[in-house]
């Protein structure tokens, strides 16, 4: 993860820095549901390899969210309060997992999770690419993430930067966000698609 070293600006820029947090801490407490379109970016650990989707992203406080990749491959991703759904579009494969298994401190769960201060430490970092950043460091000590960072727009969600523990960096910057958009429960349902592999975990 890129840090940036502005020892001179260091003092100035510490109130600014703070806000990052407490807009996380207030979109946590505020925004009760939403939605936004993002493109996803990941990079391979020494940063050579790249690879690019596009999907739409849905919320419902607690625990209830729609993830839809769209290009390059169709895949969704539902929780649906009790279990997270998996299906992979091009496998007609579904993985199904209990949501205490598959959330705890993940970056789902700082997106539609209740419970900030009980999974994560966090701390304000510099602005940079004209955003305010938090990050979040899971406290339990098998999460399969390094850190996740936070990036606002004053108090609108832009994007989440993933570390996870092999280096592998994902960013996902969000547009067209609507907080509190409200969408429909049926979007947090999830039936199997028929003749599809379900593989329980």
């Amino acid at each position: 993860m890129r840090k940036l070293l502005i020892a001179a600006l260091l003092s100035a820029s510490v109130p600014a820095w703070a806000d990052a947090v407490d807009a996380l801490k207030s979109f946590v407490q505020d925004v009760k549901s939403g939605r936004a379109a993002f493109t996803q970016t990941v990079t391979s650990p020494d940063g050579a390899r790249k690879r690019t989707s596009h999907g739409r992203f849905e919320f419902l406080r607690p625990n209830r969210f729609r993830f839809e990749y769209a290009k390059p491959f169709e895949q969704v991703i539902v929780a649906d309060g009790q279990k997270v759904w998996l299906y992979d579009t091009d496998l007609n494969q579904v993985t199904v997992r209990p949501m205490n298994q598959a959330l705890g401190a993940t970056p789902a769960a700082l997106l539609a999770g209740g419970s900030l201060d009980k999974d994560f430490s966090l701390k304000p970092l510099p602005d940079r690419d004209g955003l305010q950043w938090a990050e979040a460091q899971p406290r339990q000590k098998d999460s399969p993430f390094q850190s996740v960072r936070i990036g606002f727009r004053g108090k609108e969600l832009a994007a989440l930067e993933i570390v996870d523990n092999f280096g592998q960096r994902s960013l996902l910057a969000f547009s067209n966000v609507e907080p509190n958009a409200n969408p429909p429960a049926e979007q947090f349902r999830f039936t199997p698609p028929k003749g599809a592999d379900v593989l329980e975990q």
